[in-house]
């Protein structure tokens, strides 16, 4: 699933994919917020952990869980 995260007053957003399920990243992220967390730590795929400050959390957009098709469609 493809995570993308919006920060504060950056240009940049964080885009990176995790194997973990939408429900699990949507618990983890709102357990941080509804606790007043200081930071929000996600993982991916390739074993890279990012640290972001709940307090600079511009949005967080999370992709379908569905994997992508290759080839044609007839």
């Amino acid at each position: 699933m493809e995570i993308r995260i919006g920060i504060i007053n950056t240009g940049r957003e964080l885009n990176f994919e995790t194997s973990a399920s939408a429900d699990e990243v949507r618990a983890q992220i709102a357990g941080a917020l509804d606790q007043g967390a200081s930071h929000l730590s996600l993982s991916d795929t390739k074993g890279n952990s990012y640290i972001v400050p709940t307090a600079n959390l511009g949005y967080v957009e999370l992709g379908t869980e569905e994997s992508r098709r290759v080839g044609f469609v007839a």
